[in-house]
């Protein structure tokens, strides 16, 4: 019995020696059942169980980001959102036999000055390509785009979020970016369910793209939605794209995985052409979560296309990624290579510099970049990097800020709490952009001037301010008078109404003069109920103190 039972031992170590190589994630486990014999035996029985590790998520990022400007990458038509259909479309963009690319100037110094914000090593000499794809939208048959040497690579993007429990935690993080090439837009197709057709939109066909392709550096949606609004951000600042993901001026497609740390990528999923960063978010974190909870059921990810449904907040397959596609890359024979000089004393005998692209003249006119605004905000004005981050992440919140402190004496770090947390709280309430705020800087500057002078309390600031903002035609002195809001001046009064506030509190009164120092604030509170918020805060609080020392 015995020798049964210790080659019953020695058969199940071995399964699961077997198990743990064949399945080495797994945590399974085969152990003997007890019987009356084994139990009452004294020697531990043995477990073989691995410790499972967490899955975390990979992410990266495939960016287009279409060039502003006024005509298509190869063609002189006209590139214009909400234009009647195929009404924008040349011979070239149609691909009507005879028909040549004309490379768009204005397209390559829009990528070279990208890639210089984005600290990329600029290909003094790049390369088109042919991508061949069928599809009804693309007339060619084929994408002209840059595979084999994009005009640049190997850069990176700082960028910052607000992290931690209170989400006032600034979160800094690098993603690299890979490569940056030109390339063609296709055109749109516009689906007719009921009669069973497709119509095809050719205005968007040859529009000129850069696509920007991210390292898998990022580890969920916040981390992307944040690379991405940076990204949006740069590409606005520069002019170089309006970045109104709306109009599909800006769309990514998210390349995700899981895996343990320290263990090999998974296998990743792509979901296409999310056009907002809050959805962006959504759909990484939906997907890392769908993947997730797929390898712990025991199953395999597929290596698939998918798409984001924003009404069920889910991720659904568009087809499958059964290998990798045959593109058919080949050189583009209709374009020769194309070359970009350093500065002026490199350009060739002859040429003109208006007529090539330098790269030293348009690094001399790069703007001021966010990162560099944050920077100068915190230096400028004494700032907390929090602070600094909403104000340049709101769309023209930086210049609304510096307009209220030229018109008023206020510091700096009185005016940040209007600015971030009274406006922009009331601008997200009503889904508003700055540029249309009904209190404009002039208007907010006097209100907080009466407030900085002594003609009004902090608490009837804000309710002239709400008001202000429901009646965008009165001005705060006008407010102020109508419904009687000024700091009382009567110190007579004001010691009277200390006084009743304090013989209805005996306790408290008490409770102070026991060293209670605490309870001050809510008598403080209750004086400013009984007038309204029109008491000076500094003043009531050496009333009550003297009362009751």
């Amino acid at each position: 019995m015995a020798a049964s039972s210790v080659a019953a031992s020695e058969l199940l170590q071995n399964m699961n020696k077997h198990i743990s190589i064949l399945y080495p994630k797994a945590s399974y486990v085969i152990r003997r059942i007890s019987t009356s014999r084994q139990r009452s035996d004294s020697q531990p029985q043995l477990r073989v169980k691995s410790a499972p590790q967490q899955l975390v998520g990979v992410v990266g990022l495939e960016v287009h980001a279409q060039i502003n400007s006024n005509t298509k990458l190869f063609s002189g038509s006209s590139v214009r959102f909400s234009a009647p259909p195929n009404s924008l479309v040349s011979p070239f963009d149609a691909s009507l036999p005879g028909t040549l690319p004309v490379l768009n100037t204005r397209c390559v110094e829009a990528a070279v000055m990208t890639a210089l914000a984005l600290n990329c090593t600029i290909n003094r000499t790049s390369l088109f390509d042919r991508k061949h794809y069928f599809y009804a939208d693309l007339p060619a048959g084929y994408q002209i785009t840059q595979q084999r040497r994009p005009i640049a690579v190997d850069g990176f993007l700082d960028y910052s979020f607000l992290g931690g429990k209170k989400r006032n935690q600034v979160i800094k993080r690098t993603v690299s970016i890979k490569q940056i090439q030109l390339e063609q837009d296709s055109g749109k197709s516009l689906h007719d369910d009921l009669r069973s057709q497709t119509l095809i939109d050719l205005n968007r066909a040859g529009v000129g793209l850069m696509e920007l392709v991210m390292e898998p550096d990022m580890s969920c949606g916040e981390e992307a939605a944040a690379a991405v609004g940076e990204l949006q951000r740069i590409l606005q600042t520069l002019g170089t794209c309006q970045g109104n993901m709306s109009e599909g001026q800006l769309r990514v497609d998210a390349n995700v995985s899981v895996h343990e740390p320290g263990e090999p990528l998974g296998i990743r999923t792509e979901v296409k052409n999310i056009n907002s960063i809050r959805y962006l978010a959504k759909a990484i974190d939906y997907e890392i979560q769908r993947q997730i909870a797929v390898l712990q059921r025991g199953g395999t990810v597929q290596s698939q296309t998918r798409a984001f449904d924003s009404k069920s907040g889910e991720t659904v397959p568009m087809r499958d990624k059964e290998g990798l596609q045959d593109y058919r890359f080949m050189p583009e024979p209709n374009l020769p290579p194309l070359i970009v000089y350093e500065d002026n004393a490199s350009l060739p005998t002859g040429i003109d510099a208006c007529q090539v692209v330098v790269v030293q003249a348009i690094r001399e006119a790069l703007p001021e970049l966010p990162a560099v605004k944050r920077e100068r905000l915190v230096q400028t004005y004494g700032l907390l990097p929090e602070h600094s981050l909403t104000l340049v992440n709101e769309d023209g919140l930086v210049e609304y800020f510096e307009e209220v402190l030229r018109a008023t004496k206020k510091e700096p770090r009185k005016v940040i709490g209007w600015v971030t947390k009274e406006l922009v709280g009331h601008l997200k309430q009503q889904d508003m952009s700055v540029s249309q705020s009904p209190i404009a800087p002039s208007a907010l500057a006097e209100l907080l001037e009466l407030q900085e002078t002594g003609h009004i309390s902090s608490s009837a600031a804000r309710r002239v301010f709400q008001e202000m903002w429901r009646s965008p035609g009165k001005t705060a002195l006008q407010i102020i008078r109508e419904q009687d809001l000024g700091l009382v001046s009567d110190t007579a009064q004001l010691h009277n109404i200390c006084q009743e506030v304090l013989d209805s509190h005996p306790d408290e009164v008490n409770a102070i003069r026991g060293g209670n120092k605490k309870v001050l604030n809510k008598l403080m509170g209750l004086v400013q109920r009984e007038t309204k918020g029109r008491a000076d805060p500094v003043l009531v609080r050496k009333i009550i103190q003297e009362k009751t020392s």
